[in-house]
């Protein structure tokens, strides 16, 4: 037998439970990854609350891990028994012991990269480097802005932004997040709960405003964001932290400068093999290069994974969080 977390109807974290299951055979094109380490994600408190609709229930829960590969299904050549992997997509059920998902979604993991480092930074990483590397190719040079710069996508974006040469200003809610931002690499940062956001960036930009405003809040930074950027610039929207961004009138982008708006996923950005390979690449060599390092600042148990997810959405951690299976 092995332990996953499931949940059989949407609520607080309450509705998550720890259950002993029959590890799945994987099927064609598949494996199973035996979990040594699990990442923790906003998107999966959008699953538990119903705001993404898990495909039934009841449902396992998270899609982002490390381990070791202990089964391959028929059809899969380029994975064996023994493979370190690491993944951040493909079916719900990462919360666990261990994980059938298709082979095409797991890449093997190089030696220097361990497990955690893996779990703590698949998702994220992957995020960063589509937001920066593909979104909008930055080139250096440019100001950008950041919301949740101490977070853990906000904080391997610091750390990639400062790499390229990339002007980020960072938002964040108390003074410790915001030393953590600039020690990450942060230009600058925002402390939301005292300054105008706006009027901040016009005074650090000297009027300029921002090329690119990265927002995974949502809704209630919807407007300050495009309030941000430069004529013609572009707002990135990647999030629902406080709630799906709705009922826009597009007229409003051409009210505030002719702006470009995008909403992007991982999955619409590593939809094949060999860009999920590519992503991963330049992932891993930025942190063989020590240019990003992993802050796994908090870790819990896999039984304790509501409480995770409470700190999470409460604003309680920073950097990354890992369940240890």
């Amino acid at each position: 037998m092995a332990k996953r977390i499931q949940f059989a109807r949407t609520g607080g974290s309450e509705v998550l439970e720890l259950v002993d299951v029959t590890p799945a055979e994987p099927g064609p094109g598949e494996v199973r990854v035996a979990n040594r380490s699990v990442g923790l994600n906003f998107i999966d408190i959008y699953f538990r609350t119903g705001l993404y609709p898990a495909p039934s229930l009841p449902s396992g829960l998270g899609t982002e891990g490390a381990g070791v590969v202990e089964a391959v299904g028929e059809g899969v050549s380029h994975l064996q028994v023994g493979d370190r992997v690491a993944y951040a997509q493909g079916p719900l059920g990462a919360y666990a012991d261990c994980h059938v998902l298709p082979a095409d979604k797991a890449v093997v993991l190089p030696e220097a990269v361990d497990f955690e480092t893996a779990a703590g930074c698949m998702l994220k990483g992957l995020t960063v480097q589509y937001l920066l590397r593909q979104t909008c190719p930055l080139k250096g040079g440019e100001t950008i802005l950041f919301h949740a710069a101490a977070g853990g996508v906000g904080s391997i974006a610091c750390q990639w932004a400062r790499a390229l040469g990339v002007k980020l200003i960072g938002t964040v809610s108390s003074p410790e997040k915001a030393a953590l931002a600039e020690k990450n690499g942060a230009w600058a940062t925002i402390d939301y709960t005292k300054e105008s956001v706006v009027e901040r960036v016009r005074e650090l930009t000297g009027g300029e405003m921002c090329d690119v405003v990265y927002d995974s809040v949502g809704k209630d930074t919807w407007e300050t964001s495009l309030d941000c950027l430069k004529p013609r610039a572009l707002m990135v929207s990647f999030g629902n932290a406080s709630g799906p961004v709705d009922g826009v009138n597009i007229g409003i982008l051409n009210q505030k400068g002719s702006l470009f708006v995008t909403r992007p996923s991982l999955n619409g950005y590593a939809d094949t093999r060999e860009r999920l390979k590519t992503m991963a690449d330049e992932l891993f060599a930025m942190l063989e290069s020590g240019k990003v390092r992993i802050d796994i600042a908090q870790r819990y148990p896999l039984a304790e994974a509501g409480e995770a997810q409470d700190a999470l959405q409460g604003r309680r951690t920073t950097g990354s969080t890992i369940l240890i299976p």
